[in-house]
């Protein structure tokens, strides 16, 4: 399931849902991403995070659809916020549940990757020199090409 939103979510209710009722769930990954309050070496005070409605849902449905074709998943989630967020908000979360652990560890961590590399969204970071343009990191890109 895809959530793209601009209000916070509860890591604690949304695991909850996912697996309330479910006996076949063996292991549960969960990550939250959030906004740091340092750049490097520079303070931020807040990050804008910008995107395209409709084709950042279907990019984020494609990035979750192939993790379930690569791991046997009971279900999985991705909540990715937009909006204007402060150091300490919550960005994102990915859950992935699945019989087994490695599963489960494994196809979380290559969302994030992915997510980090391939979502659709833009983020400017206002710094005290003004606000700045995020760009892709090359250790987010290498991260991602382990699951190439």
């Amino acid at each position: 399931m895809i959530r793209v939103q601009r209000e916070d979510f509860d890591p604690g209710t949304e695991m909850t849902a996912l697996t309330r009722g479910r006996h076949d769930i063996g292991g549960l990954a969960c990550f939250v991403g959030l906004v740091r309050d340092m750049a490097g070496d520079k303070p931020i005070g807040a990050m804008t995070l910008e995107h395209y409605p409709g084709m950042t849902e279907k990019k984020l449905a494609e990035i979750e659809a192939e993790a379930h074709r690569r791991w046997a998943l009971q279900g999985s989630l991705v909540i990715h916020r937009y909006g204007r967020l402060e150091p300490g908000d919550r960005i994102v979360l990915v859950i992935t549940v699945s019989a087994h652990r490695a599963a489960a560890l494994e196809s979380c961590q290559f969302l994030i990757d992915w997510l980090k590399t391939d979502a659709p969204f833009w983020k400017l970071e206002e710094t005290p020199d003004g606000g700045e343009w995020v760009s892709a990191r090359d250790s987010d890109e290498s991260a991602k090409k382990r699951w190439l």
